[in-house]
Parts: C-alpha cells; structure tokens; sequence
C-alpha cells in the first residue's frame, strides 16, 4: 500500500487536518517589517524533520532547511532550483539533470552528483513514504554535476516527486548516524534550524542561512507554531501573534472575515466525497453496475449539502479532478444534478426497483452528523438504505484497506496538480483500488498518457475524466473553499497542488 497515502490516511482518522501558513507580524503591520519574523501555525506535526520521513501536509517544515532538486512554482510549473536544467529521452525512459555548482550543506561538505544519488536512492529503499514514488529507478552520478534517473517505464509523476518530497536533499553523511536528521536536519536550504528556541512537538524556530547560494529570503527567522484547533489560530491572527494561515472551517472563516484589517485569498483543494472501491460488486452486487453508481450520484442534493455543511463556501463537483490540473472540466462539475426520480428509474433499469442496502465506515472527524444525516436521507429517498458503521482511528485504516470490510468510504482528498499522480493514486490498481477493477477505455488513455511528455496529455486526461464521471467511479460532493489569511504587510501566495503555500511563496509586501 502506499505508505504516502497511509500517513495521509492517518492524519484524517487522527483528525489533524491543518497545516497554516503565517507571517511575522500581526495586528502592527510595522512590527513584520521591522523584525522580518515569518510566524507559521500549524495544527500538523512531523514525526522527524529526517526528508524519508517527509510528508505532504508537513512540507514547509522540511522546505525551510532542504532545497529540492527542482522547483515547483505557485502555479505548478517546474523552475531549476539544486538541478539547473534537465530533458528525457525520447521514450520518457531516462531523466538527465544537471546539477547546480557552489552549494553546500550545513557543514560546509559539498552538493555534488554522489549527494543526489544517494538521497534519491535512500528515499527509494528506505520504505518510507517516498518508496513507492522511485521504485525500480536506478539513479547514475554522471560525473560531479550530471546525474541521469533510468525507469523501468516512463513515470509521469517523477518531475512532481523531484519538486515533492523526494526531491529533498539531506547531506549524505548523516544517514549512517542512527536519526541524526529527526531533530538535527543538514541540508542547502535558505534557513538552518534554532535547536536552542525549538521545542520539538511545539514550536520550530528556523534562521536565515548565511551565504545560501539562492536569493536571501525576506525573513531572517520563521517559527512553526502548533495550535490545536482553528479557533486559536483565529484568535493568534487577530491579536497579532500569527500573521497568515489556511482556514478550513466555514465558522472560523467567517470568524476570521468579522478582521477588516486582514485579506483572504480562496484555496480551492480537497474535494469531499464518497471513494467507491468495490466497483466491481465484490460485497456489495449492486455496485458493479454503472446505473446504480449513476443512480447514487443522481439521487445526492449536492447544493443542499454544501449549504448545510459548509455555509455553502466551496463547489458542487461531479469530478475528482482539480481546478489546477489539465484534465479538469468546468463542464462536469454540475454533471449530476439532483434528480430522485432519475436515480429510482436507473436502480430499476439495473435490476434494483427496491433498492439495495450500503455500509460504509463512519469515521467522525470526516462524517459529521449533518454529512451522516444527509447521506442518508437523500439514498432513502431512492430506496438505497445506507447504514453507518462506527469504527475507531486505531483499527479503521486496518479494516478499510487490509482487511476490505467496505465497499467504500467519504473521504477528504487533496486534489494534485499532476494528473498522472490522480490518475496512479484514485483510479488505478493500490490503495483506493484495492479491488483492482478496471475500464478498458480508461487503461488505454493511462497507457498513452505514460509514455507522452506532459505537455502533450491533456486532451487525454479530459477523456479519462469523462469516461470516470460517467461510469460513476466516484459520488463527489464538493470541492472545499479554504481561506489563505494574510495580515498587512505581508503577502502569501497559494501552491497549485497543496492545500498550503510552499515556504518560498512568503514575502514582506512591497
């Protein structure tokens, strides 16, 4: 399974859920300016600041004191950062890079070839979260500043991870110390960690590097703070101890909006919805036919449900597909309206007149009672009887995806910029596809898509969507709507491909 997705996974069932971006000043616009402090809240805490540990929600962490080998840049082009260049082959097999020269870890050892590729390599056989990303790349230190990546099959993703996580560059003399990096991290990032003003599981408190080879950030210290709900996050933004944050919450963004003096950006990201894995009927029969995936679709009152959950503050979407990637469809996000007498007709047409019985897992951080309630009401209206069954954080990853108990659950998913990474991580056979059912057209599209270079898929990815949103792969609710919070003098860009921003899109505003 992948071990990315599972610690993602785990973070919903744990609900902690947020990861807030801030900047050094708050209510004193001046008092930024001067003291050119960058102040992060966050209500996610890395396990290690070791990069084979490293995960999504916790990136900025780990982006303050590892570059990575490329660049991803707010609108999620790829920008030369500790590889200056870099081109496949004709059959998207082999990854040429050329390395930046002059830079230097922490300890003044150099960052050359041998450094990347033993980076990339650990990430590949550490069994980390990263693992599965490089599997079965063999990486060649060229010479100093030429470093080649050969695949077994082209990997569409690759470029994404190298701008992700397993494009962070540790200095390679730490991995032979046991945990050397957890709490001491050496890499050629723009800030060195305070370990005197860091207490680990509470605040990190990161200095600007002297002499980082790239362009000296606005900010001489960035602290991570952790707060344990969104109402003390609105609290710290009002009163100036936090000076920019993601809100998910549709209270505390109202909340946040009463501070005339702040600015709000919106962040569509995560979409709410309903993964269906057992399309192919293996518990529950009548799932195995497109209409009745169609019907349950059909028979959901998206617009109700976002009012009622959300205070309406995100999108009505029939597609898993992100506003930032190429195969997004304005088109089919309202591709299944509300019609219950549309979705009785299709169970009927399928052979289920009466309905059918489901059972899905309830875990309540996600399924609130509002979602629980609505679920259910809009499926009886149809005659499909839904059945909530509770299960606890510590066993629900183990009954859901090991043990297969269910034929799907509502889940909250980060929506990525890189089509091939929807593609690998909602539709193919692994982790939401444990039940390993396929479409034909769908392979074939996957097939084409692969060994393309990514300026040439689009058309294909919009196909592939298609064809997902009417077979009915998934019941989709809503896109969230979060708020990027900024407080004068201070200017946060949002990152295509994550629900924060990237710690280089902070800056004093001019």
């Amino acid at each position: 399974m992948n071990k990315r997705v599972l610690g993602a996974l785990g973070a919903a069932v744990a609900a902690v859920l947020l990861l807030s971006g801030c900047a050094g000043g708050g209510a004193d616009a001046s008092a930024s300016t001067h003291d050119k402090t960058l102040r992060l809240a966050t209500m996610t805490v890395p396990q290690s600041l070791d990069p084979k540990d490293a995960t999504g929600s916790a990136l900025p962490f780990f982006q303050a004191v590892y570059d990575t080998l490329v660049l991803r840049t707010p609108d999620g082009d790829y920008k030369p950062m500790l590889a200056t260049e870099w081109s496949y082959n004709d059959d998207q097999t082999v990854l040429s890079m050329t390395l930046r020269t002059g830079v230097t870890f922490d300890d003044g050892t150099p960052f050359d070839a041998k450094a990347a590729k033993a980076n990339l390599e650990r990430f590949r056989d550490s069994g980390g979260p990263d693992a599965a990303n490089l599997a079965g790349i063999t990486v060649d230190a060229v010479d100093d500043t030429h470093l080649t990546l050969t695949l077994q099959q082209p990997n569409p993703g690759l470029l994404f991870y190298l701008s992700d996580s397993a494009g962070l560059m540790a200095n390679p003399s730490d991995f032979d110390q046991k945990d050397a990096l957890v709490t001491t991290p050496d890499g050629t990032g723009p800030y060195v960690l305070d370990k005197d003003k860091t207490a680990i599981g509470t605040t990190w408190v990161y200095d600007a590097r002297k002499g980082y080879w790239g362009d000296a950030p606005d900010f001489s210290t960035v602290t991570m703070q952790v707060f344990d709900n969104e109402n003390a996050v609105v609290n710290g933004l009002k009163t100036g101890q936090i000076d920019s944050a993601l809100l998910q919450t549709a209270d505390q963004q109202l909340a946040a909006e009463q501070d005339k003096d702040l600015a709000f950006q919106d962040v569509p990201f995560d979409f709410q919805g309903i993964l269906l894995f057992d399309r192919g009927g293996a518990l529950t029969p009548a799932l195995a036919k497109p209409e009745v995936r169609q019907a349950l679709n059909y028979a959901l009152d998206r617009e109700t449900l976002l009012k009622v959950v959300r205070d309406g503050r995100g999108q009505v979407t029939s597609q898993v597909w992100g506003v930032d990637s190429q195969g997004y469809e304005k088109s089919l996000d309202d591709y299944y309206t509300y019609d219950p007498e549309k979705a009785k007709q299709l169970l009927a047409d399928a052979g289920y007149p009466n309905g059918f019985e489901l059972t899905l897992p309830r875990l309540t951080s996600i399924v609130t009672d509002n979602i629980a309630s609505a679920l259910q009401t809009d499926f009886a209206k149809v005659g499909v009887k839904l059945t909530w069954a509770d299960v606890d954080s510590a066993s629900a990853l183990k009954q859901i995806f090991v043990e297969k108990k269910f034929s799907g659950m509502v889940m909250n998913m980060g929506q990525s910029s890189n089509d091939w990474i929807v593609y690998s991580t909602l539709i193919a056979p692994g982790t939401f596809n444990f039940f390993g059912t396929m479409d034909d057209e769908v392979t074939q599209l996957a097939t084409q898509a692969r060994s393309l270079p990514e300026d040439q898929t689009a058309e294909l990815y919009q196909k592939m969507n298609e064809r997902i949103v009417e077979q009915a792969w998934f019941v989709p609710f809503y896109r969230m709507t979060y708020k990027l919070v900024t407080v004068p003098g201070v200017t946060a860009v949002p990152q295509a491909g994550m629900a924060v921003p990237s710690i280089y899109n902070y800056s004093l505003s001019k």
